[in-house]
This record gives C-alpha cells, structure tokens and sequence, in this order.
C-alpha cells in the first residue's frame, strides 16, 4: 500500500464517522427535547396530585368526609340552633352571607351532599333538617 491509497482510506473513514456523529447529535437534540417535554409534564401532574391532597385533605376525613370542613360544620352549627328545617337562603343569612344566587347555590349543593351521606333530611323539597340519631 503506498501513502496515498492509506490517506484517502483515512479520509472516507473520517467521512463516515463524522456522518455518523452528527446523525447521533441529531437524536441526542431529539432525545433531549422530548426528555425536558415529559419532565415538564410530570412536574405539572406532581403538582396537580399534591394541590388535590390539600384540598381533599381540607374538606374530608375518613371518619365523616361530609362535615369534616369548617364551612360544613357552620351550617351543622346554624341547623343544630334551628328548632325546624331551614331554606340553604336562611342558612346564608344566619352565616352572615350574602344571598346571593351563587352563595345560596353553593349552600344548597352542600346541604344535598350532607342529605345524600345521611347527615341531613329534606323531608320538605328545599327545607334541610339534621338527622335524627338512630339509637
């Protein structure tokens, strides 16, 4: 072999693995990219699942997820004093809460869930009563 032949197979060899190099950078860019996207988005789901433990943890318990909350035992509080039922609008203005149609929507949406875990009546459509104790 003369120096020439030798060089030139040193020049097509360097070719191909500069070639080859570069095809990697390409999937190291590539890879690199889609690493930093699904980080993002676990960081994003890790976030996510820790606010809704702290809002969980804040409105329910596991002995009585109802009225575990302060705003839930507010309205226990306002019932327990009330020798009949009340409407969720009297149970707003015994709070000292604006009437309000979102207020007393959001009253009532808690008082049915109390009713559906058996913590309240509405023996009447609209008027909530605290259950009676089984014993």
């Amino acid at each position: 072999m003369n120096l020439p032949t030798v060089l030139d197979l040193i020049t097509d060899r360097e070719t191909l693995a500069r070639r080859h190099a570069d095809q990697l950078r390409e999937q190291i860019t590539a890879l690199t990219d889609e690493l930093a996207r699904l980080d993002s988005e676990l960081a994003d789901l890790a976030t996510t699942r820790t606010t809704l433990r702290t809002l969980a943890a804040d409105e329910f318990t596991t002995d009585d997820p109802t009225i575990a909350s302060a705003p839930y035992q507010q309205i226990l509080h306002v019932l327990g004093a009330a020798p009949h039922g009340m409407r969720a609008k009297g149970i707003c203005l015994a709070l000292g809460v604006e009437p309000s149609p979102k207020h007393v929507e959001g009253t009532r949406a808690k008082l049915k869930r109390m009713v559906n875990r058996q913590v309240l009546t509405e023996d009447e459509p609209g008027v909530f009563t605290l259950t009676q104790k089984r014993t």
